[in-house]
């Protein structure tokens, strides 16, 4: 059960309450009436920027994962709060030097953004925006389950846009920030309509809530409900948190009036979907700590046509929604990467910007991962081949074993946290000795805090994170022979910071410093939702 992420059921202490008075009431009523009830957030990772749709009783879910290859993840759920991975819209959004992260260059906290997820006349679409490529880009597909998508893209990058199909047959986005604009596209989505409407709908979006903002309104979302046109944006009122708001109006092209649909704990940004039996429900995120942006369920209700969001003003910690599966399904997993050579990837892995197919490879040696050194890099937020998968909370961990045999020196190779003050344990290489290291970057610039001798060829690394409660700690840890493991270093006090926008990842990485062409093998990545101490 390692690896069955036993405390997803029990995300707060209050929930083992929950769950022994469950107990209780099993003994005294049959055991199909006794169900745990899902709780907030529904995925305890960065899953942010949600948008979903509902296609007869399937739920499906787009996201944001943005330098990250291959991106925009692609989600499905029968109930909204248990999600497994389709697949991604793109394998590589640009292939330029931002994304190859090359003459210094990188596309942290860029990439591509907050994306639009429709399904029109039997095709799905579902469109991003770039500051990275520039552009807009819409991606379809006939059949979602495939998740097998063709592109457009075209000028310009439209932020925070939302792609809304109306009853009439013509194709708009409605984005921006502050100011929303509502611009039609061509009906073959090639486009921007020539001729077409191109004008600010929304002024101020965020004056509903406050004219005083750190942040103007902005995560666009558009539906339509009983004729009439519902637009979902937030906004951050100065000393304040992110904002839901919702504006409203007969025409698309307005006029609106808006109100502020929620303001609590943060919780914002997303859509409103109905289920089957008419329920209706708002799919936000929250900021949660250094394990990114988490993605809540909110119920809604309907008064005078306005939706109402939450149980008397608050985002409620507990739904009313039987939840008897069990942890992140495939959006994390573990590899033992026995598998052939040129097989595909499990979907939980994604790539550190582009990889480089050329220096890295599974099957070359049977039952690993081979990550080779094309470059030589300063930094290793500029080493390409990062292969990473999420942190997940309230706790997570994930192991590796390392074979360092083909290093060369200059090579630093291992497992790290990734963000912009990351931490790593590894093997590091210097005159053809090799020594342990633990590498703490939490303040200005990374130090090595640790290092020590290691006289084999193979080691073992693992990283733990803390997320209880928003304490943020990742400790670090080595074993020479898989069963005895120590600590090393010191504590990384893990920090979600813009620069990356991104929640803390594991990686597997290996840097080359000096010379080109060593190469290190992974045996397998197994991750668990236990600490040791």
């Amino acid at each position: 059960m390692s690896t069955s992420f036993r405390m997803m059921k029990t995300m707060l202490d209050s929930n083992r309450f929950l769950a022994l008075l469950a107990l209780l009431l099993g003994l005294f009523a049959p055991r199909s009436v006794v169900a745990a009830k899902a709780t907030n957030p529904f995925i305890w990772a960065d899953v942010p920027d949600v948008a979903v749709i509902r296609v007869g009783g399937t739920y499906y879910m787009s996201s944001t994962t943005m330098h990250m290859s291959p991106g925009l993840p692609i989600m499905k759920s029968k109930d909204l709060v248990n999600w497994s991975l389709l697949g991604y819209a793109y394998d590589t959004l640009v292939d330029n030097d931002k994304m190859r992260l090359e003459d210094g260059q990188n596309a942290y906290g860029a990439g591509s953004w907050a994306s639009s997820l429709r399904y029109h006349d039997g095709t799905f679409y579902v469109s991003t925006f770039s500051a990275t490529s520039g552009r807009t880009h819409i991606y379809m597909t006939k059949d979602i389950e495939k998740c097998e998508w063709e592109e457009i893209s075209f000028e310009p990058s439209m932020h925070d846009h939302s792609l809304f199909f109306d009853d009439d047959g013509r194709v708009y986005f409605l984005y921006g920030g502050g100011d929303l604009r509502l611009r039609e596209l061509e009906s073959d989505l090639s486009g921007i309509k020539e001729g077409g409407f191109d004008e600010i709908v929304i002024e101020d979006a965020h004056s509903v809530v406050t004219d005083d903002v750190m942040l103007h309104a902005e995560g666009t979302q558009m539906l339509k409900v009983d004729g009439k046109y519902y637009v979902m944006n937030i906004c951050w009122p100065r000393g304040g948190m992110r904002t839901q708001t919702v504006h409203r109006a007969d025409k698309i092209t307005g006029p609106y009036e808006g109100r502020m649909a929620l303001q609590d704990k943060g919780v914002a940004q997303g859509c409103l979907i109905d289920t089957p039996d008419g329920d209706w429900y708002a799919v936000l995120f929250q900021d949660n700590g250094a394990v990114g942006r988490s993605p809540w369920l909110v119920p809604v209700t309907w008064e005078d046509g306005w939706p109402v969001l939450g149980l008397e003003g608050k985002a409620p910690m507990y739904l009313n929604i039987d939840d008897n599966e069990e942890g992140l399904a495939n959006i994390v997993a573990s590899d033992e990467f026995n598998r052939k050579e040129g097989s595909p990837l499990p979907l939980a892995w994604q790539w550190n910007h582009n990889p480089v197919a050329s220096d890295w490879s599974i099957g070359t040696r049977k039952g690993h991962l081979r990550i080779a050194t094309g470059r030589v890099d300063e930094s290793v937020l500029q080493t390409r081949n990062m292969l990473t998968q999420r942190t997940f909370g309230p706790i997570s961990s994930a192991m590796t074993k390392l074979d360092v045999g083909g290093m060369k020196n200059g090579d630093v190779a291992g497992l790290i946290a990734l963000q912009r003050h990351y931490g790593y344990v590894g093997v590091r290489q210097t005159a053809d000795e090799r020594s342990l290291v633990m590498v703490n970057a939490g303040g200005d610039s990374p130090v090595e805090v640790a290092r020590l001798p290691l006289d084999q060829d193979s080691v073992f690394l693992k990283i733990e994170c803390d997320f209880r409660e928003h304490v943020d700690k990742a400790y670090f840890y080595y074993s020479l022979d898989g069963k005895r493991w120590r600590r090393i270093g010191d504590v990384l006090h893990m920090r979600y910071t813009l620069p990356h926008f991104m929640g803390y990842r594991f990686g597997l990485f290996n840097q080359a410093t000096e010379e080109t062409g060593g190469f290190v093998d992974f045996d397998f990545y197994r991750i668990d939702d236990r600490l040791s101490e």
